[in-house]
């Protein structure tokens, strides 16, 4: 993210310059307008496609004296506008953050241009994954799937979700979309680009496969693990911005992100490679949701594996980086250390020898007189 320069001159309407800055005030009134679909008659079905969660569904359920009806919801091409809208909100929520947070905290900072925009992002990405992390296991203990890791694979296809678990994936893929355009609204630039465009391509292309092929359970389960391992590293780089001594966040989170990488192939593995291989429930069929067959599950495998495969590489070569920088800083030290002594050997010298041949000496006196 680039540093946005506040000017008093008025760019013209429509400028480039006018778009970056007013883009949240933008969005707003876009978000507004379906907002405000709702209460006319005519355009309140229009709304509701971008506002409210589709494909509800009902089911009974007879558990206990009475009767209890459920909802439920499965996928479909409406979930775009839906997506759409969410995408919006990221937008303002993102735009909220950085100026009545992050751009308050930089004025008192002073940071450079780098620490500028890593903080920023940083910044940014501390409060996704927090929010994201917290909402995520919450859905876990309600449903159940830490307790019992079988209905990770289980009744598949898992084509019925309950609405906090199709709320969550709309908004994940809202908000790793809304990351395309931010690009642009904070001036990111050039040589960072690729980097951002990589990580969010993956999100996107893992979370919404993940909800297509109604493998939503496990999807879920691997977001919040690695949702929690990202958190870390960003709160430890944050917390290095503020003091450079503090760097005890980084060797937790080497270590918890290759226990995670592990962790995620393990589950994979178990989930992808056995439980679905071996469920009755075999064969494609895409009216009932029902990708279970060896290509798609050798597709899915792959894709994780060399994800998680990158992602190690990625670590090992920032490890490596981190380690030959402190190597080089530890040998600027030592150098320091004796150039320092040497000076003051060279000072002490200098005194000795003109208190013992200098003009003020005995000896000097003495042969002055003769």
């Amino acid at each position: 993210m680039g540093i946005r320069k506040k000017t008093n001159k008025n760019p013209p309407v429509l400028s480039h310059e006018f778009v970056i800055q007013n883009h949240a005030d933008i969005v707003s009134c876009v978000a507004m307008v379906f907002l405000l679909g709702l209460i006319f008659e005519v355009t309140s079905k229009f709304a509701v496609l971008f506002i409210t969660v589709q494909y509800n569904v009902t089911i009974s359920t007879t558990e206990g004296p009475e009767e209890t009806a459920v909802n439920h919801f499965h996928h479909g091409i409406k979930d775009l506008a839906t997506i759409f809208f969410y995408m919006l909100v990221a937008i303002i929520m993102h735009a909220i953050i950085q100026e009545y947070v992050l751009d308050k905290i930089n004025r008192k900072k002073h940071f450079s241009k780098t620490k500028h925009s890593k903080f920023n992002e940083s910044g940014q990405l501390s409060a996704f994954y927090l929010f994201s992390f917290g909402w995520g296991a919450s859905i876990l203990l309600s449903e159940n799937f830490l307790s019992n890791p079988v209905t990770l694979w289980e009744g598949y296809p898992h084509t019925l979700m309950p609405f906090q678990m199709k709320f969550y994936f709309i908004c994940q893929l809202g908000y790793w979309l809304h990351s395309l355009p931010e690009l642009y609204f904070q001036k990111t630039k050039k040589e960072d680009i690729p980097r951002q465009l990589v990580y969010i391509s993956l999100y996107l292309v893992h979370i919404a496969g993940a909800y297509i092929l109604n493998l939503n359970r496990l999807g879920l389960v691997l977001l919040v693990l690695h949702y929690f391992v990202e958190l870390l590293f960003h709160i430890s780089r944050l917390i290095y911005f503020s003091n450079e001594n503090r760097q005890t966040g980084f060797t937790i989170w080497a270590v918890l992100f290759v226990l995670g990488r592990l962790l995620t192939l393990s589950l994979s593995v178990l989930t992808v490679g056995f439980g679905l291989a071996n469920a009755e429930n075999q064969g494609f069929d895409w009216a009932a949701g029902n990708f279970n067959v060896l290509f798609i599950r050798i597709t899915v495998l792959a894709a994780i594996c060399l994800t998680q495969a990158f992602m190690m590489w990625k670590f090992i070569n920032f490890q490596l980086r981190r380690w030959r920088e402190h190597a080089q800083a530890q040998s600027l030290k030592k150098k320091q250390v004796p150039s320092k002594s040497k000076s003051k050997k060279d000072k002490a010298n200098g005194v000795n020898g003109v208190n013992s041949h200098g003009a003020d000496s005995p000896r000097a006196r003495k042969e002055k007189s003769s």
